[in-house]
């Protein structure tokens, strides 16, 4: 018989556990000038690769990628980096207003 058992300490930090890593929906939006893409039941998918996140949408909307974190307070982070700034992220929501290369997505989701 094996018995496996899995522990959590108190100093754990939540971005080593990837809990904001997952699928939330809501409202979301992209605009290049050229188009606009709105969705009010668009999903946005987090996924981490290595230190980055990558904001892959549904709907037509350009994916976000090379994203890096900060935390912010105690379940918070905030994006940082060159072009990618204005993401915050919670177990429970994301919200996003990006401007990067002429373009914008936003995003106001929970799962």
């Amino acid at each position: 018989m094996l018995v496996f058992t899995v522990g959590c300490s108190k100093d754990d930090d939540p971005a080593d556990n990837d809990f904001f890593v997952g699928t939330y929906s809501g409202d979301i939006s992209y605009n290049d000038g050229s188009q606009t893409v709105t969705d009010d039941d668009g999903r946005v998918t987090v996924v981490k690769v290595d230190d980055t996140y990558s904001f892959d949408f549904g709907s037509g909307i350009p994916n976000i990628t090379g994203v890096k974190f900060q935390k912010q307070d105690e379940n918070t982070y905030i994006s940082v980096g060159d072009g990618v700034t204005g993401i915050t992220v919670t177990a429970h929501t994301l919200k996003m207003l990006v401007s990067k290369d002429g373009a914008t997505w936003t995003a106001d989701c929970t799962r």
